[in-house]
């Protein structure tokens, strides 16, 4: 069933590879069979990397509604000015104002439904910083911006998505050594509650199944490499269990992640960053997706960085942000079909 509203795409840094990826999938959107989408951003930044990538991409202002009518012929682009003059590879912290409003104006058009999700392209959290920027990154700041729209306070759960693993970390950029004092019972089962809700009712998965790693090396051995797993994970499955969630563990990382491993479950739900977030990419880098659950809307974007120092040379690669957009409007499809 065709979308009958476009993807939001905003232009993320637009000194780093957003442009570039977007020009690519938009030129290639037969071959990829990409659904409509609107990109947020800069004309100006935009035309100028076309021409310096060579490609003929025509491209048209125009809004959300106005999207889909001129998208097989040009890439529709809400205007939204970026703030200075940008060149590729050059970031610039007077870029920030236009990289927050390109990402205020999709979450406005998802929650108004004139979009059917948002995607998001790679910012630079330290030029956003330099500018005041207040928040930890992306999902902090559309999970603010949905609560000033709505009222309702929001826990968004990062997921790595890809053909081979989903993935989520329960606790994301903080410091290793933070990491127990920050991992508690309440917030594994939040995190699960969330995952197994959005896997359900955007994923179409009718019985989620959780496989919940151990934070220590094999899972605590009983309490002999540390008591973590035995006094916050399990407690933390057993209340899952009895709301009927289908999680189980703790299970020793190092054991969760090959074929057979992965055939048993749906999604791994991990206690740090990186033991979700390294076998999410040595299993599909360019192919998987970060979504982020929780939100009131459909939020996908690439897994990777602004990569400045490959910008407007012609050799980014956009796989990631197909991945990207194919599954924000099969994510969007499978929710319209829920709610119907």
């Amino acid at each position: 069933m065709p979308l009958d509203r476009p993807l939001a795409l905003t232009q993320g840094d637009p000194a780093g590879i957003g442009p570039d990826l977007a020009l690519a999938a938009w030129f290639n959107r037969r071959e990829y069979g990409l659904a409509p989408f609107l990109y947020i951003g800069d004309p100006e930044v935009l035309s100028a990397r076309a021409r310096l990538l060579e490609l003929d991409v025509p491209i048209s202002q125009t809004d959300a509604a106005g999207a889909l009518a001129s998208f097989e012929t040009s890439l529709p682009i809400y205007p939204v000015a970026a703030g200075a003059l940008v060149a590729p590879g050059e970031p610039h912290s007077a870029t920030a104002g236009g990289t927050i409003a390109a990402i205020e104006k999709a979450v406005a058009f998802a929650l108004e439904g004139t979009v059917a999700a948002v995607v998001t392209n790679p910012i630079a959290k330290s030029v956003l910083y330099a500018s005041g920027f207040g928040f930890p990154g992306h999902t902090e700041f559309l999970a603010e911006l949905a609560y000033r729209a709505t009222g309702e306070k929001v826990t968004p759960v990062m997921m790595l998505a890809g053909p081979k693993l989903r993935a989520i970390p329960v606790t994301i950029h903080i410091p290793l050594k933070d990491v127990p004092a920050v991992l508690t019972e309440d917030l594994i089962v939040e995190t699960c509650q969330i995952a197994d809700r959005d896997l359900r009712s955007r994923f179409g998965i009718s019985q989620p199944r959780l496989a919940i790693a151990g934070l220590n090396p094999h899972a605590g051995e009983d309490g002999t490499i540390g008591r973590e797993d035995a006094e916050i994970i399990h407690p933390a499955i057993t209340r899952l269990r009895r709301e009927g969630i289908n999680a189980f563990g703790p299970l020793p990382a190092d054991t969760m992640f090959h074929d057979e491993a992965r055939s048993r479950y749906d999604v791994a739900v991990c206690m740090y960053h990186d033991q979700a977030l390294i076998p999410a990419k040595a299993l599909g880098f360019d192919t998987s997706v970060n979504v982020t659950l929780g939100l009131p809307f459909i939020r996908t974007s690439p897994d990777h960085g602004t990569a400045f120092g490959i910008a407007g040379q012609g050799v980014a690669r956009e796989s990631s942000l197909v991945e990207a957009l194919r599954l924000a409007a099969e994510l969007a499809e499978k929710s319209a079909k829920v709610t119907a």
